[in-house]
């Protein structure tokens, strides 16, 4: 029994792709000698970036400005109208006598106060004064020092001197001290109130001492 194959007709296909292949790669080798693969890649890049561009998104423009603001004039508004009537005192009319019509005279000034009471003058009492001679500063006394001190002081209602102080010196502070002392020793008669007047008090070197 024998088997039938197809052999001359796979044959026959295998060398037509064979023709086929050795013919593309033939234009292949053409193509490259003549630049056409060059112009073919030049032509794609251009596409590409002819998408490219049209693909860039526009740049969006900044909104615009707002409109100024318009600055309307200030309003002025009146102070209000206040009426205030001050009354006007009528001038003051001369009062007039019942009598006479005529006008009355002013009152006379109040009298003037009593004039003070002259001040009281001091006497010495009977009591025992002092001796100025027993309050002379050895030291003046020795370099002869004499002089007048004017005493001012001020008695009490029980006749005894409050206060004494130098009205006028006599040119030596010993003296001045020496003074003071004798002056508040002496005794004047009570008086009403206090009284203030000036003592003087004189230092003066007799024969002998």
């Amino acid at each position: 029994m024998g088997v039938y194959t197809n052999q001359g007709s796979w044959l026959s296909r295998r060398g037509a792709f064979l023709i086929i292949v050795v013919a593309f790669q033939g234009v292949l080798i053409l193509g490259l000698k003549s630049g056409f693969a060059m112009k073919m890649k030049a032509a794609v890049v251009n596409i590409i970036q002819a998408d490219v561009i049209n693909e860039v998104q526009e740049e969006e423009l900044p909104p615009p400005p707002p409109p100024p603001k318009m600055e309307l004039p200030p309003v002025e508004v009146p102070p209000p109208v206040v009426d205030i009537t001050i009354p006007v005192d009528a001038p003051p009319t001369t009062a007039l006598s019942n009598v006479t019509d005529r006008p009355v005279p002013p009152a006379p000034p109040p009298p003037a106060p009593p004039p003070p009471p002259p001040p009281e003058q001091l006497k010495l009492s009977r009591a025992n004064q002092p001796n100025v001679a027993d309050y002379y500063p050895p030291t003046s006394s020795r370099l002869g020092e004499e002089g007048l001190v004017k005493v001012k002081i001020c008695v009490g209602t029980n006749g005894r001197v409050s206060s004494a102080e130098v009205a006028e010196s006599s040119g030596f502070p010993r003296l001045d001290d020496a003074g003071v002392k004798v002056a508040k020793l002496y005794r004047f008669n009570p008086v009403t109130r206090e009284v203030c007047n000036t003592l003087p008090v004189r230092f003066e070197l007799k024969e002998g001492r």
